[in-house]
């Protein structure tokens, strides 16, 4: 293995759809966002509190100011892990390609690492949620991201330790939706109340997932293109020329 590149390879892919993230974020999700805010604020003025517009406006022109830097860092995390985890599992993955196999992984990351999650906790936009709830929401989906993740590899697991068994390929897939759905049941409901229209709750929902599964997708394509054209899996043959 040649490590340097293969790092590079890893962060590259990474930073590279992590920017485009960051630029689809900016133009289509950041609106669906000031939107919400528009309505907390609002509502937060009828109540009687006090709102500092000035104060509030200026942190969104510094939280969009930073949204490449934060896509490239997100990036790099991401293409970091996927990396990791392809040397791992590569020899496991079906097909002889790597860039097939790589966008089938990422698939799998993107099933446990967010969809799962999603799909119990679906994101809110900034403006929406207790603040003093914030910590009990955050371990709340860390802690089923973690367990989502852990199942996923159990699933996988398994079913290469016994893949020789008959009719696996129906049984780890069962095993994987009742674990899935014994989850969802057992972890307790997010515990805000949402009080702005769930129109715009929904489209911040769809939009966010949608620019999500679009990340996963470019660096798990970016990754394997590079993997199979640069293969930091061969090492370099030294020759020696005979006079």
């Amino acid at each position: 293995m040649r490590t340097l590149l293969f790092i590079v390879i890893s962060l590259v892919s990474g930073i590279i759809a992590g920017e485009i993230l960051a630029g689809i974020n900016l133009f289509v999700v950041e609106p669906s966002t000031d939107k919400a805010i528009n309505f907390e604020t609002q509502k937060d003025i009828v109540k009687g509190e006090k709102v500092d517009l000035g104060a509030l406006n200026s942190y969104r022109i510094w939280q969009k100011s930073g949204t490449f830097a934060a896509g490239a860092f997100i990036g790099m995390a991401y293409g970091g892990l996927l990396g990791i985890t392809y040397i791992f599992v590569r020899k496991y993955l079906p097909f002889s390609d790597d860039r097939k196999k790589a966008i089938l992984l990422v698939g799998l990351l993107y099933l446990a690492i967010y969809l799962v999650p999603f799909s119990k906790y679906p994101p809110n936009p900034p403006a929406v949620g207790n603040p003093d709830t914030i910590s009990l929401r955050q371990h709340l989906y860390t802690t089923y991201q973690i367990t989502s993740v852990i199942v996923a590899v159990a699933m996988g697991v398994i079913f290469f330790k016994f893949r020789r068994v008959n009719k696996i390929s129906y049984i780890v897939p069962a095993l994987y939706l009742i674990s899935i759905a014994t989850m969802y049941l057992t972890w307790p409901p997010n515990p805000d109340k949402i009080e702005i229209p769930m129109s715009v709750v929904n489209t911040f929902r769809i939009l966010t997932g949608v620019t999500m599964a679009i990340f996963f997708a470019l660096i798990g394509i970016i990754f394997g293109l590079l993997w199979n054209k640069y293969r930091p899996d061969e090492t370099s043959k030294i020759t020696t020329m005979q006079y």
